[in-house]
């Protein structure tokens, strides 16, 4: 069984974000490091590999800040990985984006699944998953908590979706487009071994022109968004009151008194 793990590199999530009066956005001196929410799919298709055997290839498009992602998932156990960019990508939207990704799954060719993390942390949109599998015309699978059975022979899969009105389950044909969520597995630790793996990697580049992709579907000019003024939201302003009483109790009937007061309750 051949899975593609589709990550994506972004700052640390202790980052903080900065933009300049001429809408420049920074993310000042935060490491780059792989989307938090892609290490559990990385994890979940190294499960599913060792259990059924097969490979995992990690797919990251970006320039070569992206290579951490690429690293990361390589040191957690992933067998191939490979990075797609071109100029020409510079300003992708989740549009253009799973346009390119979906090009690069095609090249791959004998993939059985696709996997995501459920969005990144830097934009939280969780769209490019599902472009990906129209793109591809492959079921979309998203917010699955687990994969309960998975036939890589009859190239069928039951997966348990976890919904704001509750658990779904849901079987599919193979291959599909699967979105895992926080609660899927446990994201191992990187080895020694696995890092020195990682580092003495070889990383292939894949150009439009390698993926077959129209330049004109990519970057800036195949996005669908346009973002003409970036800034900063307004500073939120309050108070705070502190309550002071001799007992738990009086504090409680103070606060009460205050909410009633002020219409809260």
């Amino acid at each position: 069984m051949h899975i593609v793990v589709c990550t994506k590199h972004t700052p640390d999530s202790e980052a903080k974000m900065s933009v300049d009066d001429a809408g420049n956005v920074s993310w000042g001196s935060s490491p780059i490091i792989i989307n938090p929410w892609d290490e559990y799919a990385v994890e979940e298709a190294l499960l599913l590999r060792d259990e059924h055997g097969g490979k995992v290839t990690v797919v990251s498009m970006g320039p070569e800040d992206a290579l951490e992602a690429l690293k990361h998932a390589i040191a957690m156990g992933c067998d191939e990985a490979i990075r797609v960019w071109d100029e020409a990508c510079t300003g992708s939207d989740t549009l253009a984006t799973s346009y390119v990704l979906a090009k690069t799954i095609e090249k791959i060719g004998d993939a059985d699944l696709i996997l995501f993390g459920k969005s990144a942390i830097d934009a939280e949109t969780a769209q490019t998953g599902p472009a990906v599998a129209v793109r591809l015309d492959m079921p979309s699978l998203m917010y699955v908590i687990a994969i309960t059975d998975i036939d890589p022979d009859g190239k069928t899969i039951v997966v348990e979706r976890l919904l704001e009105e509750g658990r779904q389950v849901v079987s599919s044909p193979l291959p599909a487009v699967v979105g895992t969520s926080k609660g899927i597995n446990e994201p191992r630790y990187t080895s020694f071994m696995g890092i020195r793996k990682a580092s003495k990697m070889e990383y292939p580049v894949w150009t439009l022109e390698d993926i077959g992709a129209d330049p004109e579907k990519a970057g800036a000019s195949g996005s669908g968004v346009r973002w003409p003024e970036v800034m900063m939201p307004p500073a939120r302003e309050g108070e705070a009151e502190i309550i002071e009483a001799e007992t738990m109790e009086e504090a409680a009937a103070i606060l009460v008194d205050k909410l009633m007061a002020e219409k809260v309750i």
